[in-house]
């Protein structure tokens, strides 16, 4: 036959193969013969069964470039499913494990509720992309995946403590939605590459009164259960007296927050006769503006047609005394916008009780807002987290005392300030032990070693004291260093040694010659530091102690132990503000271990770790 005699595969019959074969007419008809099918490229004659299984088996076969150019520009099937697709994943199984643990990280990095797995958007993601994953019940997140999370987590971060040299903590109370009393630990060290490293350690209720003696055993129960040593141990509060009575019934290191000592000399000017009645003038007509938006929309076109900043009035609240002086700011910069507006027809009837300040009283916000700027700006440098701050308080504190001494030239309002600030800030810090322990933090920051703020006699003071510490502590020393004489003379004679001699002569020979070298080496350490210039404000001084940890070992491992401690409680506040966020009204009912599960795991969870890498 010839090759035309082939003929197309009937339409009915719809697969590609098809392309590639065809059918013989039965001789002298024009029915197809349907008993076999032809190959178009090289004529083989297949046995046909009503299927297409011959046919691709020859074209696989015999014609595999054709084969493979079929699969190349095969489109997938956008509603193929595999077997694979259907098989459920295993909950035991390594992806599902990952899956689960990234759910739990979501849930407490980003403070959401553990009823988010019960959210059609939140299902329908996790369906999206992994299928086969069986999204796990509320229940088994709160009771299971979390508290695993948190041990986790709980042991790398004891891990970390358990190699520091020195730690300090910082706490302070707060209530929730649920009336519940909260008591929030963190803790603060210096890292083996001298970061400045912050944790949340625990958030417990405390049901029992906050007296003297329960605060006490509170500070000595975190201690043990993260294997802390309590003599050790340096403790950072606010200045509430049962937080203070409590460190001194074992005698604990306290230091008092230097933010809440600012916030206690603050709120004593701002209740100054004089400020107060200002500060009230100023709260009536920020407050109308907020509560009017006929002279708020008056007042956004003033500012525009003045040319000023087109920002909101601000209001004062209680519990933060520098927002007082962020409304007395803002108001002096709106001031023109503001009496604009006021005097403006469509706000004059509604504003008809609030006056505009006279320029006396303009002139005396003025006053009070260059009184209470430095501490402003003291109370920003102190919450910093990055960067040491114990030894920020004494040059601080010396500052501000000398500024707010007052000058006869100073305005009746300024000197009024000025003297209410003094006389609070001059009770603070006056003890023997807070003393020492600030300055000798701020001697080991290289900023300020040369103590310019202390008298000559309290400076040689310093630097004896830590000259005898090394002395008396002689495990700084590496044994090979504490025996080896600083001299460079030739060796002795050699004399027949008495009988002392020969039996006491090495112990005490050794430890004469260690206590030379270490008395010694701390003298001419302790010179060399202060003979190395002086470390520039805006620099950190532990990048600084990175650099120069081996030129001076002895005071790099004082450094590790003074400059870890916070001169705020202010880490411990911060928490507050993201306890909010997760014991919300629609999540009061968490409990205490919940709580203290997801604060943890929040501030001190890594990501990574969390998703196993």
């Amino acid at each position: 036959m010839e090759e035309n005699d082939v003929q197309p595969a009937p339409s009915s019959l719809k697969a590609k193969v098809w392309q590639h074969f065809g059918f013989y007419r039965l001789p002298g008809k024009t029915e197809l013969d349907m008993t076999h099918t032809v190959c178009k490229h090289c004529k083989a004659k297949l046995k046909y069964f009503g299927n297409t299984t011959n046919a691709r088996a020859h074209i696989t076969r015999h014609h595999p470039e054709i084969s493979d150019t079929e699969k190349q520009s095969r489109p997938p099937a956008a509603d193929q499913r595999t077997l694979q697709y259907f098989a459920k994943l295993s909950a035991n199984s390594e992806r599902a494990k990952r899956i689960t643990r990234s759910i739990a990280c979501f849930i407490a990095k980003d403070l959401r509720p553990y009823s988010v797995v019960e959210n059609e958007g939140f299902i329908c993601m996790l369906q999206t992309l992994e299928p086969r994953y069986a999204i796990p019940s509320r229940k088994f997140l709160s009771e299971t995946a979390v508290p695993q999370l948190y041990e986790e987590t709980k042991r790398k971060v004891a891990s970390d403590l358990a190699k520091t040299t020195r730690v300090a903590l910082t706490c302070d109370a707060w209530t929730s939605r649920a009336t519940q009393s909260y008591v929030t630990f963190t803790v603060h060290y210096i890292s083996d590459t001298w970061l400045l490293e912050s944790r949340v350690l625990q958030t417990r209720v405390m049901h029992e009164s906050h007296t003297v003696a329960n605060v006490n055993a509170m500070f000595h129960s975190v201690a043990n259960e993260w294997k802390l040593t309590v003599s050790e141990l340096v403790i950072v509060t606010d200045n509430a007296a049962n937080m203070l009575a409590a460190t001194q019934i074992d005698n604990l290191a306290h230091i008092t927050c230097f933010a809440h000592t600012l916030n206690l000399a603050a709120q004593r000017a701002l209740k100054l006769t004089t400020v107060s009645r200002l500060l009230g003038r100023i709260r009536r007509i920020t407050g109308f503006f907020h509560r009017s938006a006929i002279a708020n929309h008056e007042l956004q076109e003033k500012q525009k047609l003045l040319q000023l900043p087109v920002h909101k009035l601000k209001t004062d609240v209680t519990t933060r005394w520098n927002s007082a002086l962020d409304m007395i700011e803002r108001f002096l910069e709106q001031q023109p916008a503001i009496c604009a507006a006021l005097l403006s027809p469509q706000v004059r009837k509604s504003a008809s009780d609030i006056c505009t300040l006279s320029d006396m009283d303009v002139s005396a916000a003025e006053e009070i807002a260059t009184a209470l700027k430095p501490l402003k700006d003291a109370t920003h440098i102190m919450s910093e987290d990055s960067t040491p701050t114990l030894s920020v308080i004494a040059p601080l504190h010396t500052q501000l005392l000398n500024d707010t001494a007052g000058v006869a030239a100073d305005a009746p309002v300024i000197r009024e300030i000025k003297l209410a600030i003094h006389e609070d800030l001059a009770k603070r810090y006056s003890s023997a032990q807070d003393k020492s322990m600030l300055h000798s933090a701020s001697f080991l920051d290289p900023r300020f070693k040369a103590l310019p703020f202390l008298t000559v006699e309290d400076q040689l003071e310093i630097h004896a004291n830590f000259v005898y510490m090394f002395f008396l502590n002689n495990n700084i020393l590496k044994p090979s260093e504490a025996t080896v004489p600083d001299t460079e003379e030739g060796p002795a004679p050699k004399r027949r040694p008495s009988a002392l001699v020969t039996l006491l002569g090495k112990t005490f020979t050794e430890v004469s010659v260690a206590h030379r070298s270490a008395s010694t080496r701390a003298e001419e350490e302790l010179k060399k530091y202060l003979e190395a210039p002086p470390l520039s404000l805006s620099e950190n001084p532990l990048s600084w102690w990175r650099i120069h940890e081996t030129t001076f070992p002895l005071l790099a491992r004082q450094a590790k132990r003074y400059l870890c401690i916070p001169g705020t409680s202010v880490a411990a506040e911060r928490v507050f503000s993201t306890a909010g966020d997760i014991v919300t009204a629609q999540r009061s009912s968490l409990t205490p271990a919940h709580v203290d599960q997801l604060l943890f795991l929040q501030k001190n969870l890594n990501v990574a770790l969390a998703n196993g890498q």
